[in-house]
């Protein structure tokens, strides 16, 4: 009973700061665009603006099919990006030379924004759904592998020493020690490999598709509608945080209390 009171406080106290936000909001864009004469209507979204935007887009079907089609791309694209990712992290983990000499080429490529592949992705691919897969699979594959081989290297050493004296072979080792022990880590890196593909999704579908939440945003930039750009922003954003706590957020407490790290 305690615990559910805590968690409806939360909720209000939340909620509460989101009101206040939208009454900072609503006052700047009075005052900006009424006595004070900073912006033009058009030049700034209003609350209002941006929720009749979101109607509108919600009732035509528009809003539901981009979000659909963008979270189906971008689902497939981190699928072949743990696929290859989590190769990559195992061969530098487990290999001096590799970690010695491909590591810093992982970590540079990362570095770049992935808004860089855009232009090899239609060169290579054309305007379809194979360059946006591609732009999301380059974005995110290295962050993966970082992720696993980070995980991997902060493993205590006596797990492995302890696990080797009674006898483990390499496989077994991995199997039954290390991973399991890099586990909250290698989560913790997805994690954040997830928003790298997300933002990736969004710098692929903004140059190269015709439907997705990228796509609408650019489609708001061309009619010069602020409240519908701003509108699938909070949509974008929206998609990121739930992903990331009812999915990410959700394994990452589950492996911690499976091992006792939390309560």
């Amino acid at each position: 009973m305690q615990k559910k009171s805590m968690t409806i406080k939360r909720l209000c106290s939340s909620l509460l700061f989101l009101a206040l936000l939208v009454l900072v909001w609503q006052a700047v864009y009075s005052l900006g665009t009424g006595p004070l004469g900073w912006w033009k209507p058009y030049a700034l979204p209003s609350p209002l603006g941006v929720v009749r935007s979101l109607g509108k887009m919600a009732g035509n079907g528009t809003l539901l099919q981009a979000s659909a089609c963008s979270l189906r791309r971008v689902l497939i694209g981190f699928a072949i990006s743990l696929v290859i990712g989590t190769a990559l992290g195992l061969l530098v983990s487990s290999s001096g030379y590799f970690n010695r000499n491909l590591k810093p080429l992982l970590n540079g490529i990362q570095s770049l924004p992935s808004v860089c592949w855009v232009p090899f992705a239609i060169l290579w691919f054309g305007l379809g759904e194979a360059s946006i897969l591609f732009v999301i699979v380059i974005g995110s594959t290295f962050s993966v592998s970082l992720a696993i081989e980070n995980a991997i290297r902060t493993v205590p050493p006596i797990y492995v020493k302890a696990a080797q004296t009674m006898g483990a072979g390499k496989l077994s080792l991995y199997g039954r020690v290390i991973w399991p022990a890099a586990l909250p880590g290698v989560l913790a890196g997805l994690k954040q490999s997830w928003s790298f593909a997300w933002r990736a999704l969004m710098s692929g579908e903004v140059m190269s598709a015709y439907v997705g939440l990228g796509y609408t945003l650019m489609s708001g930039r061309d009619m010069a509608d602020i409240n519908q750009v701003t509108a699938v922003m909070l949509v974008i954003i929206l998609v990121g945080v739930l992903v990331d706590k009812l999915v990410f957020s959700n394994l990452e407490k589950h492996a911690l209390k499976k091992r006792g790290l939390s309560s």
